[in-house]
């Protein structure tokens, strides 16, 4: 069953951001067989303003399995690392129920 990766994002420096962690990381999404469905900032909250202004990004994966794996990489590990002083993020993971 396909599975969702679902990030909100406050973006503190947008530019490095992009070049230190969004490049790579899109490569190495694709490589695990993620492919983006959004990738865009200026979350409008209708209730509840948790994420309101936040980054949104949501890509599709075969499986729950195939984002873990993506997740638990060694070359993840290092991308987490760069992105988190230069954005504060919430990730989770849906699976299309069966």
């Amino acid at each position: 069953m396909a599975a969702y990766m679902i990030v909100f994002a406050r973006v503190k420096d947008r530019q490095r951001f992009m070049t230190e962690y969004g490049a790579p990381t899109a490569a190495l999404i694709a490589h695990f067989g993620g492919e983006y469905v959004v990738r865009a900032p200026g979350v409008e909250a209708l209730e509840g303003g948790l994420f309101d202004g936040a980054s949104t990004v949501i890509s599709k994966w075969p499986d729950k399995a195939a984002i873990r794996k993506f997740w638990d990489s060694p070359e993840y590990e290092a991308l987490k690392a760069a992105r988190q002083p230069l954005a504060e993020a919430h990730v989770m993971i849906v699976e299309e129920p069966g």
